[in-house]
C-alpha cells in the first residue's frame, strides 16, 4: 500500500519540461535548417543575391548545364526552360530564359524558388541576374520571357560534370486565382 503514497509530480515537471522543449525546438528547426544550407550548400539552395561576374574562365573543361521547370497548383500558368540543357565552360557568363504565359483571366503574380542539384555544387552555381530575385507580375492570358544570367565557379571540384538548376513556381502570397 506504500505505492499509493508516491509522489508523481517530480516526473510530471521533467515530462512538461521536455514537452515544452521540444516544442520550442521544433520551430527552430526551420531558421537552422536554413543557415546550415546556406553555409554548406546542402539541398541545392542557392544565394537568392546578385553574384559579380566571373573573371576567369576554365577552357580545359566543359559543365552541362539542366533546366527544369515546375510549378505548384496554385498557380495557373505554363512555365518552361527556352532550353533543356547547355553546355559552357566554368566562369563563362550565360544567359537562359525562362517562358511564362498566364492561363487565368486575372493578373497574378507569381514567384520562382530555385535549386541546384547536386546540392553541394549549389555553391558554386553564381546568378548574377534572375528572375528569382523577384516576383513577377503577369498580365491574363500574358506571356514573358524572364531570364536567369549565371555562370559556374571555375573552383567547381572536377567530380562535377553535370548541374541541374530547378525552378518552382509559385503564386504570390495574399491573391486569388479566377478559374
Amino acid at each position: 500500500m506504500d505505492n499509493q503514497n508516491i509522489s508523481h509530480q517530480p516526473l510530471l515537471r521533467k515530462l512538461l519540461v521536455v514537452s515544452i522543449a521540444m516544442f520550442f525546438f521544433g520551430f527552430a528547426l526551420i531558421p537552422l535548417y536554413d543557415v546550415f544550407c546556406r553555409l554548406t550548400g546542402l539541398n541545392g539552395k542557392t544565394a537568392n543575391t546578385v553574384a559579380a561576374p566571373s573573371t576567369s574562365i576554365d577552357t580545359s573543361r566543359r559543365i552541362k548545364v539542366e533546366f527544369i521547370a515546375n510549378r505548384d497548383d496554385s498557380i495557373p500558368w505554363d512555365f518552361a526552360p527556352e532550353v533543356n540543357s547547355i553546355e559552357l565552360n566554368p566562369g563563362a557568363v550565360k544567359i537562359v530564359n525562362f517562358h511564362v504565359k498566364n492561363l487565368s483571366t486575372q493578373a497574378m503574380i507569381g514567384r520562382a524558388v530555385p535549386s541546384v542539384s547536386p546540392g553541394a555544387a549549389a555553391r558554386y552555381f553564381k546568378k548574377i541576374e534572375c528572375f528569382c530575385f523577384t516576383e513577377q507580375p503577369l498580365d491574363a492570358h500574358g506571356e514573358k520571357a524572364m531570364p536567369v544570367q549565371f555562370y559556374i565557379d571555375p573552383q567547381l571540384p572536377a567530380e562535377y560534370s553535370t548541374i541541374t538548376l530547378s525552378y518552382r513556381l509559385y503564386k504570390s502570397q495574399g491573391q486569388t486565382v479566377k478559374r
